[in-house]
């Protein structure tokens, strides 16, 4: 089997078997090709010639070339993960990449809103009652209500949404599917752009969706027209200009802070691993410390 021949199998692999995005796919397939187009510029041209110090010495490369820790972590995995499925599925007879480890980063905090901000980024969406505004309004209020994805938001259907119980039906990275809980202001938000703003933009289309959220024709909505509406809602609200990954950030930090268990937060946002999670207990740490230096005089 040829080198491209295996970079094919993956990518199948990657979309049927585990079933991740598009989007998600080619930027694995993107890393996963760069790093052997330099070692096949090296004279390294089979995978079985590959060696851990090849695939070291290509870190070093990136490094060099002045890419990020952070973008060579994202493709080390990349390629890890290429190399254990060649080695299982008998493409290479040893996996150079078992013992690659990714560069060591510094930890970021996630950037959160604080309560008081938060509340305002979405009253100000709400202050305007057109069709688009009231779409704009559900949106923001169910982004900061779930800490869903942009991409799971674009991705509702209108047979997600379980009205009589408040809950939503969001699927993940992966196809991994979870049921969320709405509050009763996002609720509101939501039943009033179904009930007065989706049919508008509906009859727009030149055909059905089952899309909850539409875009201007009808269709179902972008997930860069989302981006913009959070970072315009931001500017009009006075509060620090956030993307809405920011209000997955700050829903999380909010119910942790309001007494939620870091379970119940896992399950909430969809994270695999609670050590994702636990990210935001540091936040609320942060938080704290900088209130208490604030208020005390001994700080």
């Amino acid at each position: 089997m040829t080198e491209q021949d295996a970079l094919e199998d993956y990518r199948t692999y990657l979309t049927v078997n585990k079933g991740l995005s598009p989007q998600t796919v080619r930027a694995y397939m993107a890393d996963i090709t760069q790093a052997l187009h330099v070692l096949e510029l090296r004279g390294i041209d089979t995978l079985d010639a590959i060696t851990l110090d090849d695939l070291r010495s290509w870190m070093a490369h990136e490094l060099h070339g002045g890419l990020t820790k952070t973008s060579l972590a994202r493709k080390v995995v990349a390629v890890r993960g290429f190399f254990d499925y060649a080695q299982t599925h008998g493409m290479c007879s040893t996996n150079p990449a078992a013992q690659l480890a990714t560069p060591k980063q510094a930890v970021r905090l996630p950037v959160v809103l604080s309560e008081n901000q938060a509340e305002k980024l979405v009253e100000v969406s709400s202050q305007d009652h057109n069709v688009l505004a009231l779409r704009d309004h559900a949106m923001v209020e169910l982004l900061y209500a779930t800490g869903m994805r942009v991409a799971e938001l674009t991705a509702l259907n209108v047979t997600d949404i379980d009205f009589s119980q408040h809950m939503v039906k969001v699927t993940g990275k992966g196809n991994k599917q979870r049921v969320v809980p709405v509050g009763a202001p996002s609720m509101r938000a939501l039943t009033e752009w179904m009930r007065s703003g989706r049919g508008a933009l509906l009859a727009e289309g030149e055909e059905t969706t089952p899309a909850v959220f539409l875009g201007a024709r009808g269709g179902r909505i972008n997930q860069r027209v989302v981006r913009r509406v959070v970072h315009e809602s931001a500017a009009v609200a006075g509060v620090p200009d956030v993307a809405p990954h920011a209000l997955r950030h700050s829903a999380a930090t909010h119910m942790l802070d309001g007494g939620a268990d870091l379970r119940e937060v896992q399950d909430i946002l969809g994270h695999s691993s609670l050590s994702t999670t636990q990210r935001y207990t540091h936040v609320s740490l942060e938080q704290l410390r900088a209130k208490y230096e604030k208020a005390f005089p001994r700080a």
